[in-house]
């Protein structure tokens, strides 16, 4: 699930999109303000933003400006009624992926939401996130399928503690930051979402207890590193 960064001091079409995007499969949060929605996207994870040009507090030019600073691939969309020549090009000198026009057409919108998001699927391709079966100490780790196998069990795991475990092995024997973890399966790096990191580990921890060559260790305030 796609998750977008809508933008848009416009309340009625902000519902309007949410709405819609959202009946389309897509996890979508609206903010009505520049700041708050710049503020959102450092705070967040996000897969996509769509943002209007003429904004309070700060306008789309500027969000996006900043967004290409601290991200050069998000894709991003200006939904907004200038239409000058001067504004489309600014746009796309900023780096912006497309720049459409109100009034517009819903179905349009998606059409080109979903062509830079199958572009940036292909360009973005891990060989790393296709591997599915792990090795862990005398464990068998079947992501895919959400099963781990030991000895004398074997136990079909939740979504996150699959989730989890997956990023874990992916990077064996090497510290993954807690702030990647939590991005990569919560999408936010907060408090509340630590706090249930550490239960899944713990969790995690008990299922691995009975190879003692597997640990995973705590990197106190950077991360957690699997051991096996």
């Amino acid at each position: 699930m796609a998750r977008i960064l809508l933008v848009e001091d416009d309340i009625s079409m902000g519902f309007l999109l949410v709405d819609f995007l959202e009946s389309k499969g897509f996890d979508v949060k609206l903010y009505k303000d520049g700041k708050r929605g710049l503020e959102a996207f450092h705070k967040g994870r996000y897969d996509f933003c769509i943002l209007d040009v003429m904004l309070p507090g700060m306008d789309g030019f500027t969000i996006a400006e900043n967004i290409r600073a601290e991200d050069k691939k998000v894709p991003i969309i200006f939904l907004t009624a200038r239409a000058m020549k001067q504004d489309k090009i600014k746009g796309f000198q900023l780096g912006v992926d497309d720049y459409i026009t109100k009034p517009f057409d819903e179905d349009e919108l998606l059409c080109r939401i979903q062509a830079i998001l199958n572009r940036m699927e292909i360009q973005n391709e891990d060989p790393k996130q296709k591997i599915t079966k792990f090795e862990i100490g005398t464990y068998h780790f079947d992501a895919a399928n959400q099963q781990l196998e030991g000895k004398e069990f074997t136990k079909r795991l939740t979504q996150k503690e699959c989730d989890v475990l997956k990023i874990l092995c992916i990077s064996k024997n090497e510290i993954v930051k807690r702030e990647n973890i939590l991005i990569a399966v919560w999408g936010e790096n907060d408090y509340f979402h630590g706090r249930s990191l550490d239960v899944f580990i713990a969790k995690l921890r008990k299922y691995l207890k009975e190879d003692p060559t597997v640990s995973i260790e705590n990197v106190p305030k950077v991360g957690f590193v699997l051991n096996g």
